[in-house]
């Protein structure tokens, strides 16, 4: 059996770690492309436009979905000597732009200004129509060459996208076991290594114990050690773990219900937390596992139910649509150790839903 295991070339994280950033990109050469996210843009890049001038830099303002239509509009736009494609926002903005760095057969750098996916280490991208529906995964032939993460930043982009950054993460080792137990394959289509394993086990135990004391540091406005963690558990840990892992239903899920317009305010891993408690109930899940996970999203703020993304009282053929879309035969919830069918996804989402419901509706103990 052939193993294989995908790291990201250089990964950088730390409060102002932006503020390195030129001696950073420099390692890749002088001249080179930043595709930037229009509120990064506005707001945040103009702290570090001054820094950045000892380099030959063209700057690009992204257009906001990932789309081949955007990813053709940047490559006409780019210049022809440029060494590196950086892209600097959210995971849109990042997968947008390794895709035109592979194009264009130059380095990718990526610099999250959130911690909301585990996008940022991986070898993929994951495009989308025009209208905000899944698409199709690009695949590339090698990680980002260099990852820079500015906890500081991630900070100020706020609680809600931290914490659908866990739950995107929170996919993570669910996924991967299900793949070890079933012998599928990774992301690569090699079986993941003891290290993706662990790593992928490793990113679930660190938000579990860590998740609620990152939360507080962010409302302090101040990195921790707690902060730090979760952030790397959302971003390293997670883009390991699921590349070389694995992935399963909780993402076939999630790009089921991407089908329904609307869920397209919720995000990625708002989305994704879906999949997760829906996944519990594809497999004979322990209710300890259930109950630990149903309680870890309440206490970070998950969604623990369909409302909670937008889908008031759906009806059948919502949930079988989302369904027939999750178990299209390319689909990745054909991982899973145990037998998939359009009315076993939708029994699992309607089951995870009235759990959530339940929970909430339980009274508190004095």
């Amino acid at each position: 059996m052939t193993a294989t295991t995908l790291f990201p070339g250089r990964y950088v994280q730390g409060p102002d770690a932006l503020a390195h950033l030129s001696d950073e990109v420099a390692r890749y050469g002088e001249r080179g492309l930043f595709l930037v996210d229009p509120y990064v843009q506005d707001h945040i890049f103009p702290r570090y436009r001054a820094d950045l001038q000892t380099l030959d830099l063209q700057e690009i303002r992204f257009g906001g979905e990932c789309t081949q239509e955007e990813i053709d509009r940047i490559e006409e736009a780019a210049e022809p000597t440029v060494e590196f494609v950086a892209g600097v926002g959210g995971g849109k903005t990042m997968d947008t732009s390794k895709a035109v760095a592979d194009d264009l057969g130059v380095s990718t750098i990526i610099v999250p200004t959130l911690a909301s996916t585990d996008a940022p280490c991986s070898a993929l991208s994951v495009l989308y129509t025009a209208d905000g529906s899944f698409d199709r995964y690009r695949f590339y032939p090698r990680n980002p060459d260099m990852v820079v993460v500015d906890t500081s930043v991630v900070i100020e982009a706020g609680e809600r996208l931290l914490v659908a950054g866990m739950g995107d993460a929170l996919s993570t080792w669910f996924e991967a076991e299900a793949c070890r137990q079933s012998g599928a394959p990774n992301m690569t289509g090699q079986q993941g290594s003891m290290t993706a394993y662990s790593l992928a086990r490793l990113c679930y135990d660190t938000l579990l114990e860590y998740g609620e004391m990152a939360l507080n540091a962010l409302h302090a406005g101040a990195s921790s050690p707690p902060l730090e963690k979760i952030v790397e558990a959302n971003t390293l840990l997670s883009g390991i773990g699921f590349e070389s892992g694995g992935l399963a239903s909780c993402h076939a899920i999630h790009n089921g219900l991407t089908m329904l317009e609307a869920t397209h305010d919720a995000y990625h891993g708002e989305k994704v937390a879906v999949g997760v408690q829906a996944s519990l109930f594809l497999r004979d899940t322990p209710p300890r596992r259930i109950d630990e996970v149903y309680d870890f999203c309440e206490t970070v703020g998950l969604p623990t139910a369909l409302e909670d993304i937008g889908l008031h009282d759906p009806s059948e053929e919502d949930l079988r649509l989302v369904a027939r879309r999750a178990t299209e035969a390319s689909e990745t919830i054909h991982n899973e150790p145990v037998p998939i069918t359009v009315d076993r996804v939708v029994a699992a989402l309607r089951t995870a839903d009235r759990t959530g419901r339940n929970r909430k509706r339980e009274p508190v103990a004095a």
